[in-house]
């Protein structure tokens, strides 16, 4: 727990300045039994999968709280080392937070019908569970790209930025890596990964590309014209808006796509933890699937699933899951971290 709470005074906001960024109830108040549910989905997404949950039950209600990832961690890292569960439920989309917290005993274990289903990638130690599939996106403005200009891959993103009087300059933009635990998690995944994320990064900082901190915030920009590429967005966020405003276009990059799943985790001592167990069964039933999948949580590239993300390529050698495992602790590491962060305001000197 000491290196927990190290974290949490270096690198993120105290307790106390921690804010909920919304809060909504579903199901009676008088219910039997209460799910507190604390998550960094946003509740737009996620809404239609409790609402179908809790009209099933009429004897349970949810309080779901929206958090942003690195609050979410910093609250719950908390919660276990006063001994207390503060949430039911916990569900991020900052994997490595929650295989942090997994390591330092914070978590229940739990085994079902419904969670052997999961592959191997997606469960640890039976108190973690990937309960979504979502393609990390590329979203730019059709009606400001010609399709030469169209990124379709990382080599391609870089030959924009390129030219020293490139109009793509000030007009990428991606995570913040520092303000948003997924941002992180994904700039750290792509650092393992590609042979371009140097060179990408010298781009970045060359051309004056944004860094920002939330999806809605960035989609919209790419939508009005401000920004006109969007890299590395969660492609459930992305696909709910292309389907609203045909200005936006998705697509999964064809050198590589980084595949998220969203960590669940029953915090241990959690009061509500048999109820919890019921809706984590039910996120991975046949039916929470099939309502997860209506609402762009889980996305299957090149299925013809009419999601309108564009493919370039078979999909067998385009996915790359960012699997639920230890490899994750090395994004924990506070020496690893410093130096990966000095690196990103390197290539953003404007956050600083």
């Amino acid at each position: 727990m000491i290196r927990i709470a190290v974290l949490l005074v270096c690198l993120w906001q105290s307790a106390a300045a921690q804010t909920t960024e919304l809060t909504a109830d579903f199901g009676p108040a008088a219910a039997a039994r209460t799910i507190v549910l604390r998550s960094t989905t946003d509740l737009a997404v996620l809404r239609p999968v409790i609402e179908t949950y809790v009209a099933a039950r009429p004897d349970t209600r949810i309080v779901y709280e929206q958090w942003g990832s690195n609050d979410l961690y910093s609250l719950t890292a908390v919660d276990c080392r006063n001994g207390r569960a503060g949430a039911d439920l916990v569900i991020s989309s900052a994997a490595h937070h929650m295989i942090d917290l997994v390591n330092e005993g914070c978590a229940a274990s739990y085994a079902s019908d419904a969670t052997a289903t999961l592959p191997p990638q997606l469960t640890w130690r039976d108190q973690l569970w990937g309960v979504t599939r979502e393609p990390v996106v590329v979203v730019y403005n059709r009606d400001l790209l010609t399709p030469e200009e169209v990124p379709r891959s990382r080599f391609d993103l870089l030959d924009l930025l390129r030219p020293t009087d490139s109009r793509f300059a000030g007009r990428v933009a991606t995570y913040d890596i520092e303000e948003s635990g997924l941002g992180f998690l994904l700039a750290f995944s792509d650092s393992l990964e590609a042979t371009t994320f140097g060179g990408l990064m010298e781009a970045f900082g060359r051309s004056g590309s944004i860094a920002t901190c939330c999806s809605a915030e960035i989609i919209d920009r790419v939508a009005s014209g401000e920004y006109l590429i969007a890299y590395n967005v969660l492609g459930s966020y992305a696909l709910q808006r292309a389907r609203q405003d045909p200005r936006l276009a998705v697509l999964a990059p064809e050198d590589y796509t980084l595949i998220l799943s969203r960590a669940a985790m029953i915090p241990a001592g959690s009061a509500g933890s048999g109820a919890a167990r019921d809706l984590l069964d039910y996120l991975l039933s046949q039916d929470g699937r099939a309502m997860l999948e209506a609402q762009d949580l889980i996305v299957r590239l090149g299925e013809g699933d009419g999601s309108t993300i564009e493919v370039f390529g078979p999909v067998e050698t385009l996915e790359r899951p960012v699997g639920l495992n230890p490899t994750l602790l090395v994004a924990m590491d506070t020496d690893k971290r410093e130096i990966f962060i000095r690196r990103w305001r390197d290539a953003f000197p404007q956050l600083h």
